[in-house]
């Protein structure tokens, strides 16, 4: 087992071993967590260790092999594969990290899918943790949607998009990036520009909007949660704001790209209950032009959602081209 205060691993429990298995691993700032699935995709093992952002790409690596190795081997099931979900803007092709937060000292041009390969002894596919997280969304439960936009409301407001049942790129790896689309506020936002949907959505700007309106304190947007399930006025009408302006924006791409669901993951949807309202209401005004309804739900993996899409990256890029 990791050790104390380093992590923890949780092995399958007296279940048949499976043959092979395919890791999902999640990297953030903060946290490295990752999973190992069985044939059937149930989940044999899942662990966790610190992310160590500071010390540079080559520590990182070493950090998620680990894990993986300690979570396969105490699962006794060799990998096949393995996928992960990194923060940062991603060369999917290539799974070299594109760019990064300052957070993450050395990140920027690293050769993720490379290194982490090289100290797996296994294939490796890298995405952007945002695509990472649709597409375990969107395989989920035997979702069936084939187009589907994903909202994350977290620290920031990233999206990604999923297109006739493939993620969607673009020619520079920014599609779906709805958090910088501008014109839902006057305010400016953490890239600099004025306006974008994350100076209202994001966990971060909830709060900060929270200490415009009252002058007063609240820690984090969970804070500002519990004062809105509270009755506070301020509260409540700065998690409505953030819900017509997530309305709004996925309006606007479903009606640009026919796409029927949107799914919104995140810490901030944790606070489904206030956002919702105002998301349909705002629906009820400003539906896609195309009168299919448009369908906003949440997220349904919780913090599994980018391991579970990368390991869905992982067996994709395994599965046999179609013939030509």
């Amino acid at each position: 087992m990791i050790g104390q205060g380093q992590g923890t691993t949780v092995p399958i429990d007296g279940r048949p071993r499976p043959r092979t298995g395919l890791a999902g691993i999640d990297i953030g700032g903060t946290k490295i967590a990752a999973l190992v699935v069985g044939e059937d995709g149930s989940v044999v093992a899942r662990g966790s260790v610190p992310a160590p952002a500071a010390l540079g790409g080559a520590a990182m690596a070493d950090a998620a092999a680990g894990l993986v190795r300690a979570l396969a081997g105490e699962a006794g099931v060799p990998l096949a594969a393995a996928g992960v979900g990194a923060a940062g803007v991603i060369d999917h092709e290539t799974g070299t990290v594109r760019a990064a937060s300052a957070t993450f000292v050395g990140w920027a041009g690293f050769p993720l899918a490379d290194e982490l390969g090289r100290r797996l002894g296994v294939p490796v596919s890298v995405e952007n943790d945002v695509n990472a997280f649709l597409l375990g969304e969107a395989a989920a439960l035997s979702r069936t949607e084939r187009d589907v936009l994903g909202v994350m409301l977290g620290t920031g407001v990233g999206g990604a998009v999923i297109i006739d049942g493939a993620l969607h790129h673009g020619p520079h790896g920014a599609a779906g990036e709805i958090g910088h689309t501008p014109g839902y506020s006057e305010l400016v936002c953490t890239c600099g520009q004025t306006g974008h949907l994350e100076t209202l959505a994001s966990g971060t700007s909830i709060a900060l909007r929270y200490r415009e309106r009252t002058g007063g304190e609240a820690a984090d947007a969970r804070a500002v949660a519990a004062l809105a399930r509270g009755g506070d006025a301020d509260a409540l009408a700065v998690f409505a704001a953030a819900g017509r302006a997530v309305a709004l924006a996925s309006a606007s791409a479903a009606t640009l790209l026919d796409l029927p669901t949107v799914i919104v993951g995140g810490g901030v949807a944790s606070a489904w209950d206030l956002l919702e309202p105002a998301i349909q209401a705002t629906l009820r005004t400003d539906s896609p032009v195309s009168g299919i309804p448009l369908r906003i739900v949440p997220a349904q993996l919780g913090s599994d959602a980018v391991a579970l899409g990368a390991i869905e990256t992982a067996r994709r890029a395994l599965a046999p081209a179609p013939p030509l």
